[in-house]
C-alpha cells in the first residue's frame, strides 16, 4: 500500500511591507524527489489553491534540472480545505517567507495537522514552513511544539537577511514561548530535530535531509 504524502505550501506572495517573496523551490523539490523515488501518492495543496508564488530568490544560482522541473507541480493546485479531510501518512510543509503571512491562522493547516499527528502518523516541516505549527493545539490543548526537540528558520538567520522586522514575529522565539525545545545550529548550516513523528528543519540546506527523515520514519 503506498503512502500518502501531503505538502501544503504558502499562497502569499509578499509580506506586509511589500517584499516580494513566496514559496523557496528547493525546500519543496528536494523533499518531493525523494518521495517520488519512494513510489508515494503526493497530493500538493497551497492555503488559497492555484498557482503557488515561487520566490525568485530560490530560482538563481545553478539549481539541478530536477528541481526546477518540479515546478509544474505548483500550477493550478488544490485549496487546502478542498483536501484537507483525506487521511495522509505524513503532512510536510516547505517554507518561503511567504509562509509567514498564511500559515500561522489558518485553522484548516491547524486541523490537518493535529489530526494527522494524532492519527500517529508524521508532520514535518523545514525552514520558514514550521511557522505553520506555531499555533497548533492538540487535542488536551497544549501546544503541538510544548517539549519536543524542533528547530526551524533562526532569528539569527532572520537578521543576518534584514528581515526579522518585516515578518508579524520571530519563529525561533515563537517557538521557545510555546515550550518547544528549539536547537539551532550556526546560520546555513544542516539541522534537523526529530521527536518521534515531528521533523523539522533549519533552513534551506537542511530540506534534503527532512525529506530523509520523513522518508525513514514511512518506512
Amino acid at each position: 500500500m503506498s503512502k500518502h504524502v501531503l505538502i501544503v505550501t504558502t499562497s502569499a506572495d509578499q509580506l506586509e511591507n511589500g517584499h516580494a517573496t513566496g514559496l523557496w523551490l528547493e525546500e519543496f523539490a528536494a523533499p518531493y524527489l525523494q518521495f517520488e523515488k519512494q513510489g508515494y501518492k503526493v497530493t500538493v495543496a497551497s492555503i488559497e489553491g492555484g498557482d503557488v508564488p515561487i520566490d525568485a530568490n530560490s530560482l538563481e544560482g545553478e539549481l539541478p534540472q530536477e528541481v526546477l522541473d518540479t515546478q509544474h507541480l505548483l500550477k493550478d493546485t488544490a485549496r487546502l480545505d478542498q483536501v484537507a479531510d483525506d487521511t495522509y501518512d505524513a503532512v510536510f510543509l516547505p517554507g518561503g517567507h511567504g509562509t509567514v503571512i498564511d500559515f500561522p491562522n489558518s485553522e484548516t493547516l491547524q486541523r490537518v495537522i493535529r489530526d494527522t499527528y494524532e492519527g500517529g502518523n508524521v508532520v514535518a516541516a523545514v525552514c520558514h514552513g514550521p511557522i505553520g505549527l506555531v499555533n497548533v493545539k492538540l487535542s488536551n490543548g497544549e501546544p503541538l511544539v510544548k517539549d519536543k526537540r524542533v528547530t526551524g528558520f533562526t532569528d539569527a538567520e532572520e537578521r543576518e537577511m534584514q528581515l526579522d522586522s518585516a515578518v508579524p514575529f520571530l519563529l525561533e522565539s515563537a517557538m521557545r514561548e510555546r515550550g518547544g525545545k528549539f536547537g539551532n545550529a550556526d546560520n546555513w548550516a544542516v539541522n534537523v530535530a526529530v521527536d518521534e513523528r515531528l521533523v523539522t528543519g533549519q533552513n534551506p540546506q537542511s530540506s534534503e535531509q527532512v525529506g530523509a527523515e520523513i522518508v525513514k520514519l514511512l518506512g
